[in-house]
């Protein structure tokens, strides 16, 4: 569980986690970068209420842009509240960058969001990963691997 303040908001831990990424495709490589947000964005963050399933990334002139990440309205905000998907710019190096957009030039690899969280200074970033589709069969693979793994765990443990 997430260290909480007082008053229930995060200081640190997990916001929002993408399971189903790694259910549909197969993770190359990963890179945490920085989230460009608005003050009350932040503020519906700490609440832990945020949605990055059907999300994607996206390098558009030369940057880096989360696309179709629902953050919630900040309720006590009133007219200074944000739009609940806009596009929101990430912060990634030039070089990890680079590698990022000619690893989506390739055929059938895509950038995911994987998780949405706050360091341990505080700062909201996002965890994302280069991958590529998985087919139907391969996803059976991958479940009956995941399958195998746990009963072979149960069994060990119950001797």
């Amino acid at each position: 569980m997430a260290p909480k303040k007082e008053k229930g908001l995060l200081e640190t831990g997990m916001v929002a986690e993408n399971r189903r990424a790694r259910f549909d495709y197969e993770v190359l490589d990963t890179v945490e970068a920085g989230i460009v947000l608005r003050g009350t964005e932040v503020k519906s963050l700490r609440n832990g209420k945020a949605q990055i399933t059907e999300s994607y990334v996206s390098p558009e002139g030369g940057e880096l842009w989360l696309i179709n990440a629902n953050i919630p309205e900040y309720v006590q905000a009133n007219r200074f509240n944000h739009d609940e998907k806009r596009r929101r710019k990430l912060l990634v190096s030039h070089r990890e960058l680079d590698k990022l957009a000619k690893g989506v030039e390739r055929q059938g690899n895509t950038i995911v969001p994987l998780k949405l969280y706050f360091n341990d200074r505080g700062m909201a970033k996002l965890l994302i990963g280069l991958a590529k589709g998985r087919k139907s069969h391969d996803k059976r693979d991958v479940q009956k691997d995941r399958d195998w793994a746990r009963d072979k765990q149960r069994i060990l443990k119950n001797g």
